[in-house]
């Protein structure tokens, strides 16, 4: 996983979890919901990286 990479994956990251807060703050679900799955996105991107960057090393 390229340095650009894994600095993309942390701020998308970053950005869902205060998309999730500020949604569950002003009580609006769909913001809340929008930064969870942006979130988790980044979470599965990032787990992708790891696992092609495990096969080119074997």
């Amino acid at each position: 996983m390229g340095l650009g990479d894994k600095i993309h994956n942390a701020a998308e990251k970053l950005h869902g979890r205060s998309k999730e807060a500020a949604g569950r703050t002003t009580g609006n679900e769909r913001l809340r919901a929008e930064g969870r799955g942006q979130h988790l996105r980044a979470d599965l991107k990032q787990a992708g990286e790891k696992i092609k960057d495990a096969f080119r090393r074997h």
